[in-house]
């Protein structure tokens, strides 16, 4: 059972593309631009701004954002005619508009006049206006007056040509993710009747019979505020659930706004990538675009790692929608301890990065960096110098290149391998009470997934439940929480001829957060070839050393499963501390197919030598030979195939070409090896023969 099967919000149903053509939007060009605030200047800067986007290649902007107050300056007055002048000024200069609804920043007025709408922290306290982000979801009067404007907007402007998507809100459950009040309380409850049915299937579900919290009316139900201790996790669980659900549901009313205006223009909103409040899985089923802010930190030595898994999992939310980069900086933010700015060309190879792993569209926030504000510092394409500014000759010369590069909408991202996340698992391992409270769900899909970056294998993320049967090889890090479908699914792929590596503390507890009783492994366990008797997590920064059945030696570090093989052929042990002679990675054949068990956190060089063993996670000759930082991957239709080539480095790297192609950005031939400089970029063109 995933997130939403329970309940679902109330305005879902598969966003579908209905009347409209989702490729419709792409397939001339790849879209390319950023937020536009013109509400911050006046109205002469809207001309030279117009001329700006015109020589950057701009053909794409965000508009009305966070101009809630602009708009409806006092409640029931509205202000429309600058917004109306802005588009016309966008649309005669033909730059497409994404218009957005203003609901993620109520205006001073609003809060002031129903202090009701303003959240409420676990503690009791509640928030105040003067930032944004500033209102409960569950509140009636902000959930009024929020679709309201929205459709006030479709009626003021919405017939405007210019407009060519629809941009909801704006990242939601961005820093308040949850709220506590009252209000809350009553939709949680009225979620969980909804649910269960009964109360005799929550207290069951919740396991209520421990310390005495079993529930005699839903009216007792209150959220997991503040309590002396841990809070029930299966309460906490599924208030992570409704909260989803909730954020969806209000998404989902203002989208239905839009589509009954405009029902051929595509809807989006931006969603964050690995963002834990909200389960984008069942976000993206309802968006005909599907948008991801990503803002990577050039102070991280892995930021192209973690930002290529930024990519890979938004592309696979909705693996047959289309998607693009709604924000990134062109330079540094300005919400870091420090802020690092990016290197020249480290722009370029980002947004590249986000086309070679599927986007059609890259842009930035913003478009004129703001001379007052929370984040007049953060960099913009057109900064505080202007024209000036080095950062603005990048955008614009970015902007010229992607025109000559073409669209690329069509074609498909080549994945050998997938993935495997789970929100509701996410949301269950990080409760309180755990082996180990700082076993962090990313940090496990990361330690299995760097070393396939470094590879060049390319990943889909999948939830455990949907069809896996094209990929040569399935990974599975940490699924605390497993369903049994969801098992079921996984033990299908394998049977059926697939390859599963399977990471320790995987199929531990139910769709309920309820251990699934035995050995460990729940609906999995079959699959193992070895029982997981107990699990011991190993004291910080110590380390077990791992023996390979050749007598290599690796290591093991953060946790030890306590494992006893029983079909299963034992490929590596632990070679130190109490606990040696245990397996450590054991192999088993069940049906057509194998499964890998990693009973610890190997290290580089351990993991490397398991994926050695899977075919579909050899990976590119070409890249391991560039040496680290190049970075590979392949779009591709039945008729062509663009092979996007990077170096996130600050020297020139040498790749060997298959084959010979055109290259897009200089327009060239070729053939043999290509040269990339200091943080360069290539994209081969060839033509596919039937």
């Amino acid at each position: 059972m995933t997130a939403n099967d329970a309940t679902g919000p109330s305005g879902s149903g598969t966003a579908g593309p209905g009347s409209y053509q989702r490729a419709s939007l792409f397939s001339q060009r790849i879209r390319y631009g950023g937020d536009y605030n013109p509400e911050q200047w006046p109205a002469e800067v809207w001309r030279d701004d117009v001329r700006l986007m015109s020589e950057a290649g701009v053909n794409l902007a965000t508009v009305g954002v966070f101009s809630w107050a602009l708009l409806e300056p006092e409640e029931g007055r509205y202000s429309f005619g600058w917004l109306r002048e802005v588009l016309d000024l966008l649309g005669a200069a033909g730059i497409g508009v994404d218009l957005s609804t203003p609901t993620a920043s109520p205006p001073p007025w609003l809060a002031t006049r129903y202090p009701e709408t303003l959240p409420v922290d676990a503690r009791g306290a509640r928030y105040h206006h003067g930032s944004r982000q500033h209102f409960c979801v569950h509140s009636p009067a902000y959930l009024r007056l929020a679709l309201r404007i929205v459709e006030k907007l479709v009626e003021e402007v919405g017939d405007h040509e210019a407009i060519e998507m629809w941009h909801v809100h704006n990242e939601y459950a961005c820093h308040v993710p949850y709220c506590y009040c009252d209000e809350s309380a009553r939709a949680f409850r009225s979620w969980l009747e909804k649910r269960y049915g009964s109360l005799d299937a929550l207290n069951d579900a919740w396991g209520t019979a421990f310390w005495s919290q079993r529930y005699a009316s839903f009216a007792e139900v209150i959220p997991p505020r503040m309590t002396p201790t841990f809070v029930n996790p299966g309460q906490e669980l599924d208030f992570h659930r409704f909260t989803s659900d909730a954020f969806l549901d209000e998404m989902c009313a203002e989208r239905a706004i839009l589509r009954a205006a405009r029902p051929g223009v595509p809807v989006t909103t931006n969603l964050m990538g690995a963002f834990k409040p909200l389960d984008y899985f069942a976000w993206a089923r309802e968006l005909d675009v599907v948008s991801t802010d990503n803002y990577q930190d050039p102070g991280d030595p892995e930021a192209p790692m973690r930002s290529a898994l930024h990519y890979d999992l938004v592309r696979s939310l909705d693996k047959s929608a289309p998607w693009m980069v709604m924000e990134q900086s062109s330079s540094r933010v300005n919400w870091r301890p420090h802020n690092v700015a990016k290197p020249p060309g480290a722009m370029r190879a980002y947004s590249y990065q986000a086309i070679a792993r599927g986007a059609d569209g890259v842009l930035f926030f913003q478009w004129r960096a703001s001379r007052a504000g929370a984040e007049k510092f953060h960099s913009a394409m057109v900064s505080h110098a202007g024209e000036a500014s080095p950062v603005w000759h990048e955008v614009a010369g970015l902007g010229r290149e992607l025109a000559r590069v073409g669209p690329l909408h069509g074609t498909t991202v080549e994945a050998s391998a997938a993935l495997l996340v789970s929100w509701p698992s996410w949301w269950a391992m990080e409760a309180p009470g755990k082996p180990a409270n700082d076993l962090q769900m990313v940090d496990q899909v990361e330690w299995m997934y760097r070393p396939l970056y470094g590879r060049g294998v390319t990943v889909d993320a999948c939830r455990p439940d949907e069809p896996l049967g094209t990929y040569g090889a399935v990974l599975v890090p940490s699924l605390y929480l497993l369903g049994e479908e969801e098992g079921a699914n996984i033990v299908g792929y394998v049977e059926a001829g697939g390859t599963a590596i399977v990471s320790f503390w995987s199929g531990i507890v139910d769709e309920h957060d309820r251990v699934h009783l035995g050995t460990y492994g729940g609906p999995i366990r079959s699959l193992y070839g070895c029982d997981v008797l107990e699990v011991a997590p190993l004291p910080p920064g110590e380390t077990v050393r791992i023996e390979w059945t050749d007598g290599t030696q690796t290591e093991g570090t953060f946790w030890l499963d306590l494992v006893s093989a029983t079909d299963g052929e034992v490929l590596a042990s632990v070679a130190s501390g109490p606990w040696a002679g245990r397996p450590a990675v054991v192999e088993a054949r069940r049906g057509k197919g194998r499964v890998l068990y990693v009973a610890t956190r190997l290290d580089d060089a351990g993991l490397a030598r398991l994926y050695d063993l899977v075919p579909a996670l050899a990976g590119e000759p070409a890249v391991t030979a560039a040496g680290p930082g190049v970075e590979r991957v392949v779009r591709s239709s039945p008729e062509v195939s663009y092979e996007i080539l990077l170096n996130h480095t600050g020297d020139a790297r040498t790749v060997q070409l298959a084959s010979p192609g055109v290259e897009l950005t200089t327009d060239r031939t070729v053939e043999g090896s290509l040269v990339l400089g200091s943080r360069g970029v290539a994209v081969v063109r060839r033509e596919r023969r039937p």
